[in-house]
Order: C-alpha cells, then sequence, then structure tokens
C-alpha cells in the first residue's frame, strides 16, 4: 500500500511516483512469454524517459527503442549497450543519422523511401555501413484510438509492401547498408489479438518473400503497443501474445524484437495532486487541483480516461464533479462528471495509470515547473527527479535580456 500522504508531505505536490518493483514484474512476465525463442525487449523510451527508469531496465538487461537522438543519448547515459539500441521515427534529421551510425546501434528503423537515401548518404559520407530495419505498414486497423493508430495507409508511419520489398532490395545492393531486420508498429493500447496476428503474418510472408531472393534478415520487430488496464479493458496476456506473433514464424530463424513501453510503466505510475478548492457555476461542481495539463495532458489531448482517487476524510456520499487544474484553458480537466465526495483544502487526488506519456508530455505552459519524480523500490522512496523552479524555466532566456 503506497502512502500517498506521506510522499506528499515529503515532496510536495503536484507530484509523480512510480512503483519500481511492479515495473520489474511486468518485464519480466513480457520476457518469460517469449522464452525458447531469442528475444530482445527494447523499452520504449517514448513512455517514460527518466533516466533512472530506463537504467532499471537496463539492469535487468533490456535494450532502447528510442525515437530521437536524444533518447539514443539517454539509452547510453542509462547504460543499454549499443547492440540492444534502435532508432525509429519518421522524421530523423541527417545529424541525428549520422549519430546513430557513428556509435553503431543495432539498426536504424526506416519509414520511407527518402529516408532509405537519406540514411545511405550519410554512410557514404562516414565511409561507415549501416545497419537498417524497414518499417512496413500492413495497412490493418488495429481497433484503438485513432491518434494512437499506425499501421494503417492513412498513417504516416512505415511503408506499404511493394514499397518495402523494393528499397529491401536497394539496400542489399548498397555498400553502405546492410539490411538485418524488419519492423512493424500498427498502434498502442492493443486489447484486440486478431490484428496483432494478422499484421506478422503478412509481415512474415514478407520475410520468406525476402529470403527466397536471398535477402536473409536477423531481426523480427514487432513494435509494441499491448494494451494495459486503464478502466474495464479486457487485456491481451502476454503469453498469448507472444504465441501469436510465435505461430506465424514457422520456420524462420529470427530474433525476436519487442518494443514495449506503456504495458511496463503505465500502471506503476500515480500522479499526486491537492485539493486547492472546490467550485460551484449553476449546477455544474469543480474541483480545483494544483496539478495541471501541463503536468498530465492525455485526459485534455485525447479525452482519456484515467481512474481517481481521493484520499481525504470526508464520509459525504460521491457526486458527479470536474477535476480541474489552474491552466487558463478550458481544456485543463483531468475528468469530467467523476465520482468524489465533497474534498476540503489540502485533500489529495491521485490520478492512476499515469507511469506511461505523462511527465514526459509535460509542459511549462503559463510558467509553470513541472513536477518532482519519485521511485519506490523495496518499500523505500528516492527522488529521480527534482522539482523545477522558476530559475529554471528561466535560464536559457535570462543571457538575453536587454537594458
Amino acid at each position: 500500500m503506497i502512502d500517498f500522504k506521506q510522499l506528499a508531505h515529503d515532496y510536495k505536490t503536484p507530484l509523480y511516483v512510480y512503483d519500481f518493483d511492479y515495473m520489474s514484474a511486468q518485464y519480466e512476465e513480457l520476457k518469460l512469454a517469449f522464452k525458447g525463442r531469442k528475444s530482445i525487449l527494447a523499452y520504449a523510451v517514448k513512455a517514460n524517459s527518466n533516466l533512472s527508469v530506463v537504467r532499471h531496465f537496463a539492469k535487468m538487461g533490456s535494450g532502447a527503442d528510442c525515437v530521437s537522438i536524444g533518447e539514443v543519448r539517454r539509452a547510453f547515459l542509462a547504460g543499454i549497450p549499443a547492440y540492444k539500441i534502435i532508432f525509429s521515427g519518421v522524421g530523423k534529421t541527417d545529424d541525428e543519422i549520422c549519430e546513430a551510425i557513428e556509435k553503431d546501434i543495432l539498426y536504424i528503423n526506416i519509414e520511407s523511401e527518402a529516408e532509405l537515401s537519406r540514411v545511405e548518404m550519410m554512410a557514404k559520407k562516414l565511409a561507415k555501413v549501416s545497419r537498417i530495419s524497414i518499417r512496413v505498414n500492413p495497412n490493418i486497423d488495429p481497433k484503438t484510438h485513432p491518434y494512437i493508430s499506425t499501421g494503417l495507409h492513412d498513417n504516416k508511419f512505415g511503408v506499404d509492401l511493394s514499397s518495402a520489398k523494393r528499397m529491401y532490395i536497394k539496400a542489399n545492393n548498397s555498400e553502405y547498408l546492410d539490411p538485418v531486420g524488419i519492423h512493424f508498429h500498427i498502434g498502442s493500447q492493443l486489447t484486440e489479438l486478431d490484428p496483432i496476428r494478422e499484421s506478422a503474418e503478412i509481415v512474415a510472408d514478407l520475410v520468406r518473400s525476402l529470403a527466397g531472393i536471398n535477402i536473409e534478415l536477423k531481426f523480427f520487430d514487432i513494435g509494441g503497443g499491448l494494451g494495459i488496464k486503464y478502466d474495464d479493458e479486457a487485456t491481451i496476456k502476454p503469453y498469448d501474445y507472444a504465441q501469436a506473433i510465435l505461430g506465424c514464424l514457422n520456420a524462420l530463424d529470427l530474433t525476436i524484437l519487442c518494443e514495449p513501453g506503456r504495458f511496463l510503466t503505465a500502471n506503476a505510475g500515480y500522479f499526486v495532486s491537492k485539493v486547492l478548492y472546490e467550485k460551484q457555476n449553476g449546477a455544474k461542481k469543480f474541483v480545483v487541483i494544483d496539478g495541471a495539463m501541463n503536468d498530465l495532458l492525455r485526459p485534455a489531448l485525447y479525452s482519456a480516461y484515467h481512474k481517481i482517487t481521493a484520499i481525504t476524510d470526508s464520509k459525504a456520499e460521491p457526486r458527479a464533479v470536474d477535476i480541474v487544474g489552474p491552466v487558463c484553458e478550458s481544456g485543463d480537466f483531468f475528468a469530467k462528471d467523476y465520482p468524489l465526495p465533497k474534498l476540503n483544502h489540502n485533500d489529495l487526488v491521485v490520478v492512476h495509470s499515469a507511469g506511461a506519456y505523462g511527465f514526459g508530455m509535460g509542459s511549462n505552459y503559463n510558467s509553470r515547473g513541472r513536477s518532482a519524480e519519485i521511485a519506490l523500490e523495496d518499500g523505500k522512496a528516492r527522488m529521480i527527479r527534482k522539482r523545477e523552479t522558476f530559475e529554471d524555466l528561466i535560464a536559457l532566456e535570462t543571457e538575453f535580456l536587454e537594458g
């Protein structure tokens, strides 16, 4: 049982709290699901990029799935070896590509024919060979939120099957490119197995087709996206997930590369905020807290649901309230018409499932400093990121003040 009152007293609010023991259990369960097959779990750094979180997974043997050169650098700082780091994303700059090649990471995931040409050009400039994988878009509906769907032709990610085959042939004929893997990722928060299985079958067939023309790949990158329980979702068991993938790979000697993010960290995280006061506009009731959309954007961005609990001595019956923050936007809310009892000043509100796409999507809007981050492990709490001060916010601006 987490003592949120004590944590709020010791570290103030708003506050992110991460249960590292929970993260470990999730990692081990997913790793076990692929037991008996060569596999690498490459933690999706974008889910929660705190260095201590990344290091925690590094100590467990994890790799890193990175979508910027900043995340690649974080992975190295956290102790993840180059041969377990991959670099994905649709808009890599020449400088980022060069740095990734020079760091000799496992491979660069290619998202377009234009990008393949840029990577070849940069590798030639450096007189090096760049290992690459191509992200294939299987055009399968992932049955998830449209903002986090990535495997359809109207999404910006990946290339179609015919383009991919053409790109593999080009890469295989290049003295500066080494095609070692194939990648697909159809979306996040996946809760249905059939789209995953269908996608794996399509991509595995392409691997066989490539082998027929002597292009032998080593890595079968299945992306991430395994869904978690925010509310009452029926989720996929890791064992069933692994079996669905492995069942498509008969006679293929490939290392599975999986990119879990949300699955590992989301339900390990809590966002803790203090009640400032309640107010009422006509029939509408509001609970105003000291956390805001700049701290946790998902409800405002996606209308995402998060379970919310109140820590209070109040015995009042729950009633429908909007839970809102201080930011000067109507979209600054955590929940609408949510059942909570009458709350008092300094009571606490805890937003659950906040360990993924929480702090990392935060901002300094309204000149608000971002909250502290705390890790819980073996019953002990420790700070893993200090609360930002006003001086932190202005540090990159003050030298340019005139007069």
